[in-house]
Formats: C-alpha cells, structure tokens, sequence
C-alpha cells in the first residue's frame, strides 16, 4: 500500500523579507476574516470556523521590537475574540483577547484591531479564538524572529517547520459542547489527532489528509511545535531521529537530546532535528498522555519525514512513543527544562517573595434537576468555581465600574485537608463567584497549585495571561511548605507561560507583578475551564507615568 503525503516544501512565506528589514522596528498588518467553511475529514464534511478559510489558521511573523496591527472581522454566526497566547501586552490587556475578561467580544458583522508591541519575547507562541470551544478550528502560529544581528543561541538552522498538534470532532464542536452541558457530563472526547489539520493516513478517508515535509540528508531542520488542542496533554516523535529541545513558551532553555517531547495544550517547544538517517520514509506522531482512570481520544496523528528523491511507495517506520500512561518520562522529561540563564539570557528568578499563594484544584458536583444524573460537573480553585461576567472585566476595573467583580479570591483554601489522599465525592459546598485577586504592582507571587482528589486526581496545564513565570518546583503528593521550598531551583528554573500541574501533585511558579491590568488565569484543559477551572488576578498601577493600564482603544467592542 502506498501512502502519498502532499509534500510541503520547507520554505517559511516571508522569511526572505526578514532578511532585508531595517534594524528599526516594523509595523506588521494582517486582516484576519472570521468565516465558515467546509471542510473535509475523516470521509466527512463540516463547517467549520475559520481565518481567512485557512484551517489552521495563517502564521503571524514578526520580529522582536516590531508592532503588530490584526484586524479581525467577524462574518461568522458566534461571537469571536483572539488571544495572542504568550504575549505579554504590557499595560495593554486591551489586545490580550480572552472573551469577557479583557473585552467583549466581536460580535458578527463587527470588527476589532488587536494593536500591540512584541518587546523582549522571542521565539514560537500561538493565536486562538478564547470563546466557547472555538479554538478547535481557529488557531495559528506566531512566529517572532530575533532582532536584526542576534543570533539563536544554537546552530542555525538550515530550514525551519510548524508542525501545529491539534483535535477534531466529527460534529459541530460547538454542538457538541451544548450537549454536554444540557447533560451535566462531559461532552464527546474528538474523533482524531491531527498534525497541521491533517490527521495522517492511519484514520481513514485520510492519505490525501496527510502532513509531509522533505528532507535533505545532512541538514539540520528547526520544528516550532505547538500543542493546540483542546484536552489533550501530547507526546510527540520522529521515527528513527532524535530531537534537540532549545526553547519552551518563547524562551531558550539549555540543550538536551530526546526520543520523544512532551507538551501540553497551550505550550510551545522548538527542537532542532538532523536528517542523518538512511534516506526513507518517517513518521511523526504525536498521541496523548494521560495518567488518571479517565477516557481520552488515545487515537494517533501522524505525519511523514521524507527524505528528497526517496519514492511515496516506501512505507514509512512508525516512533517508539512513550505509553500513554507514563508518568515518569512525563516528570523526568519536565525535570530537564531548565533555562538557558547566560548573560544575554539570564533567568531573573525572584528570590525575596512578597506574596505567597497556596492554590488546590478540585472537582464537584452541582444540583441539575434536568442532567442525566441529577448533577452537573464544575471545576473549582480553593474551592470557587469561577462566574463569568457579562462585560470586560479589565473595563469594569478601569472604569470603577461596580457589582461586576469582587477581589476577595482568598490566598489559600477555606479548610487544608489531605488533599491527594482518598478520592473525596462528600458535598464539597463548592462557592461560585466573580472573584479575582488583588496583587500590588512590582510585587513578587509565588504560587503553589496543588491538584486534589475531589472526586479525582487528573493533571491540568495552567496559563497565566500577561505573564511569563519560573517553574521554581514540582513534586507528587501534597505540597509540604516546609521540606519543598528547600529544594526550588532558584538558579536556572524553566520559565514560561503554560505549566502542567501533575496528577496528584503540585508545582510552584514565582513572577513579577509588573504588568497592570487584569489577567486570567486558567487550566488551558478547554472542558475544565469551561466547568469553572479559572480565576484573574487584577494587579494594581504603579506610580510611575508607564506603569498604569494604556486607555481602551476607541473600537473595543461593545457588550
């Protein structure tokens, strides 16, 4: 059987303009159109939402220092808002994009300019629609090259490749999702993986839907990858080639060499690979860890390496992948990310801390006299399953405006308990509010998240909008405020802007409270966040003239 990948050659749109910009900074405009499409898959057609009718969605590039100008016209029948996943929008939340906590959003037929600066980032994040479950079709690349003159802090590349991890259902996501709620349960786990869109020749309907990128024996390929599924923690490899991990969430972390990366959804990883196998046929695959009593979509995506001049008839070797439920690759994988912390890289962890918070995870159950079971499912922090409200929470609190939130989301949990001990299903008397943290400008945050075994343990991917922070510790079982502060890295922790919280255990982050505004924070697990898995923390002005929240632009949508 022959397995034909239409071959896409490895050259980035654009890139030769880099090569001649001035060392000034430049302004990048995009239009983005938010519009329905049919699209095929899996012996099936759907309409899905999309940009510009691309699925994923077009690669924003830029380089660090440049200005960047999406404008983003809504001709779909949902609302739409784009996050900018990585970005750290200094005092400018009003381009941070999530749905209802930094703006309504562009309702249809409308538009909004998202205008914002990329200063001191470089490297791979990501775009995505942040309401209801639109991301799982409307998503893309940020590529952001280094200023004009600075080299990557590795041996450049001779090509580099976007390799997007995602899902798909067969239904209308959006369906889909209304049923699970109308039920209390959660919603179809998706019907496939997929690697640039396409889920590889495994599934059916699917040697047409195949990614392939070719190779030149002896060249050296940079892959920015991108998990953006929607619930899928993922494992990815290449038969027969090892990956050099150089850079997590936009940051350059020490080299080290890998049979297999481990990434979450909302993480991003770049790895260089050398084609210095045989010439042939490779399969990439990426498939799903999950290490808790729980369902999942354990299907394979894959896509072909393909050396040049070696014929489609040659069936490709498939990767040795981890099992899917292999937690100690998974913690010793993430025990290697360190940063790079050189002189023109340097890891400023904070090391006095103003503020500690202690966060615990958990699940519950409400009251659903019309769901299957009587109950309906809800996530929660410290036990406060987090309300959305109906306007922009960064404009109610740039304009003062009252009884949209309140700001006693409390430091620590209402009762300590033996949190990862036996599963706890009592009646929890889970609260439900609109409350957000309050947090000094300039101060220093640690945070401990702990996962909890109300009613189950499960691993959750947490994303800090605004913000990068250090990963300054991580264990299993419950977080010990004496013993496990003593063994922080607080030299060369990985920083980023997406960490996985374990399976029944606990990590610790620390930042800098300089950006103002208010940012959301939230497990980037699409059906967690949807259950109420989510909080923002609203940080104050400083006193300086460029440390307060710029004014909202003039066409921030209404509510």
């Amino acid at each position: 059987m022959a397995i034909h990948g239409g071959l896409t050659t490895l050259f980035l749109v654009g890139f030769i303009a880099f090569l001649s910009f001035p060392v000034e900074a430049a302004v990048k405009k995009y239009q983005f159109d938010i519009q329905v499409k049919n699209v095929s898959r899996l012996c099936h057609a759907k309409p899905i939402v999309t940009v510009n009718g691309r699925f994923p969605g077009p690669t924003i590039y830029v380089r660090e220092g440049d200005r960047v100008i999406v404008n983003v016209t809504n001709h779909a029948k949902y609302n739409m808002s784009i996050h900018w996943h990585g970005l750290k929008q200094y005092r400018n939340g009003w381009a941070d994009g999530p749905a209802y906590i930094t703006q309504c959003p562009i309702q249809t037929g409308n538009s909004y300019t998202y205008d914002f600066n990329v200063t001191g980032q470089r490297g791979t994040l990501w775009w995505h629609a942040h309401i209801l479950w639109l991301r799982a079709t409307v998503y893309g690349a940020i590529v952001i090259m280094p200023q004009q003159g600075t080299p990557y802090p590795f041996p450049k590349p001779n090509m580099e490749q976007i390799v997007l991890l995602g899902e798909w259902w067969h239904k209308d996501v959006e369906e889909i999702v209304k049923q699970g709620t109308n039920m209390g349960s959660p919603p179809n786990m998706s019907d496939a993986h997929t690697i640039n869109g396409k889920p590889g020749p495994l599934f059916p309907c699917s040697e047409k839907h195949t990614f392939a990128m070719e190779v030149e024996s002896g060249k050296t390929y940079l892959l920015r990858i991108i998990n953006a599924a929607l619930n899928d923690e993922l494992f990815f490899a290449i038969a027969g080639h090892s990956m050099t991990v150089v850079e997590v969430d936009a940051v350059y972390i020490k080299p080290f060499t890998t049979q297999a990366i481990l990434i979450a959804p909302g993480q991003t990883t770049n790895v260089l690979v050398r084609a210095n196998q045989s010439p042939g046929r490779y399969f990439m695959a990426a498939n799903p860890f999950m290490d808790a009593p729980l369902p999942i979509d354990n299907k394979t995506a894959t896509g072909i390496v393909q050396y040049k001049g070696v014929p489609n008839t040659v069936l490709p070797t498939l990767p040795q992948l981890p099992a899917p439920n292999d937690t100690d690759f998974a913690l010793s994988y993430n025990k290697r990310l360190k940063s790079l912390n050189s002189a023109n890289f340097p890891a400023n962890v904070p090391l006095k801390i103003n503020r500690k918070l202690f966060y615990t995870i958990g699940f519950a159950k409400d009251p659903c006299p019309n769901c299957v079971n009587g109950t309906r499912l809800l996530a929660s922090l410290n036990n406060i399953s987090f309300v959305m409200p109906e306007i922009g929470l960064l404009q109610a609190h740039y304009f003062n405006t009252k009884g949209v939130f309140r700001t006693d989301f409390p430091d620590k949990p209402p009762k300590p308990f033996n949190y990862t001990g036996a599963p706890l299903t009592a009646s929890l008397g889970t609260a439900h509010g609109t409350r957000l943290s309050k947090i000094a400008f300039n101060s220093t945050v640690e945070l401990v998240l702990q996962d909890t075994n109300l009613l189950t343990v499960e691993s959750h991917p947490f994303h800090l909008h605004g913000y990068n922070f250090f990963v300054v510790g991580t264990g299993i079982g419950n977080f010990d405020p004496v013993k496990d502060p003593a063994k922080y890295n607080l030299v060369d922790p990985v920083e980023r802007n997406t960490v996985g919280v374990p399976t029944g255990g606990w990590t610790a982050i620390r930042f800098r409270a300089d950006n103002p505004g208010v940012w959301f924070m939230h497990c980037h697990l699409e059906l967690h966040t949807g259950w109420g898995l989510k909080m923002a923390f609203v940080v104050e002005d400083g006193k300086g003239a460029d440390q307060s929240i710029l004014p909202p632009p003039k066409d921030l949508p209404p509510c």
